[in-house]
């Protein structure tokens, strides 16, 4: 099954408990928590993936590899000294269902509160992945596919396999997303692969850097490992006179390379810090300062939220009500919806002594 209609990510925060999502989450609790059973003792990865519901662990062989209809949740366990210490990422695929991305963001409090609450959570959404979470793979690199769920599933034999053009791009860390079967997906900035199955085309863009070539060239050849060797590559750079008429007759015929794309440059603004409280027996959400802040206005009894502009922090105090952790992550989704920000702008959650030094960076005093 394809998705192709795109997520609303402003519906896919975890505010209303209680909601018929929330029933869905809780009546999978004890699949789910056989999922969470001894996670989060050993160093290293673990990738599920969202199905009906429920958490399914993914394949160590696929990790890295992600479909833009599904979502995903993502565990990094590593060590400080002697203790575990944990990273969760949930990753929103661009046409993932809004249940799918709930689920998964539901999922991740309750793996949250398995490993004690002191994670620390991050919600990733496909194009716009942190570098952290780029990190986790390897070679900084990760690999989006068309498709959802039933994708994951069909294998097919090289001669028979459907065309398809793959996007190398990235500087300190590469994506790879599958794109349209067009010329008019090629751009001088990065790096092309049409996977034809028994014949793999390179397609290096003039302006392309070393790493997105040397990162195309690697692709190339797991695929041909993958497939026993059978397939052979081919590679060229845009402006070769041999470039073959089959490689651009499957693209749809010749035409104008696009320029490299424009990067965009991160969102800037006044930083503001908000306090979550039900300390009156409802939330409160209100503003407590707003461009210079200091650190000292952090209340261990609540939750606080800090816009940064280009990344939004969710802080939990250790003596924070069960609601406020609960909640906190939803609030924080529902400002950025409120105020018409980037619905892709990087959403952290840390508990009180886990901070890191972009958060400490952030305050004044």
């Amino acid at each position: 099954m394809i998705k192709n209609k795109k997520i609303n990510l402003a519906e896919t925060n975890i505010a209303l408990m209680g909601s018929d999502l929330d029933h869905k989450c809780r009546a999978e609790k004890a699949q789910s928590e056989g999922q969470w059973h001894s996670v989060g003792k050993q160093v290293g990865i673990r990738v599920w993936r969202i199905e009906n519901f429920k958490v399914v662990p993914v394949a160590p062989q696929s990790y890295g590899t992600f479909y833009d209809g599904d979502s995903y949740i993502i565990l990094n366990t590593y060590k400080k000294g002697d203790a575990f210490k944990h990273d969760i990422h949930f990753w929103l695929g661009e046409y993932t269902t809004t249940d799918e991305a709930g689920t998964a963001a539901f999922k991740t409090v309750e793996l949250d509160d398995y490993l004690g609450g002191g994670p620390v959570e991050y919600r990733e959404v496909q194009g716009f992945e942190s570098d952290k979470f780029l990190s986790l793979f390897h070679n900084g690199a990760i690999f989006i596919l068309k498709g959802g769920v039933e994708s994951g599933f069909n294998k097919v034999k090289p001669e028979e396999y459907k065309p398809r053009l793959l996007w190398i791009h990235g500087d300190k860390n590469v994506r790879v997303n599958e794109v349209d079967l067009s010329t008019k997906s090629l751009n001088q900035g990065d790096v092309f692969l049409l996977d034809c199955g028994l014949t793999i085309y390179q397609f290096n863009g003039s302006k392309s850097s070393g790493q997105e070539r040397t990162k195309g060239a690697a692709l190339a050849r797991a695929i041909d490992d993958e497939r026993k060797g059978l397939p052979k590559i081919e590679v060229y750079t845009e402006g070769d006179a041999d470039i073959p008429d089959v490689f651009w007759s499957t693209l749809g015929g010749k035409g104008t390379i696009a320029p490299p794309l424009a990067k965009t440059a991160p969102t800037k603004s006044e930083k503001v810090l908000f306090k979550l409280s039900d300390a009156s027996g409802k939330f409160s959400f209100t503003q407590v300062a707003t461009g210079k802040i200091s650190k000292k206005l952090l209340d261990t009894n609540d939750a606080f939220i800090l816009d940064l502009g280009f990344e939004v922090y969710v802080w939990i105090g250790l003596k924070a009500s069960p609601n406020e952790r609960k909640q906190a992550f939803g609030f924080a989704t529902d400002y950025l919806a409120k105020n018409n920000r980037p619905a892709f702008t990087p959403v952290v959650k840390i508990l009180e002594g886990g901070e890191n030094e972009v958060f400490e960076s952030s305050f004044d005093a």
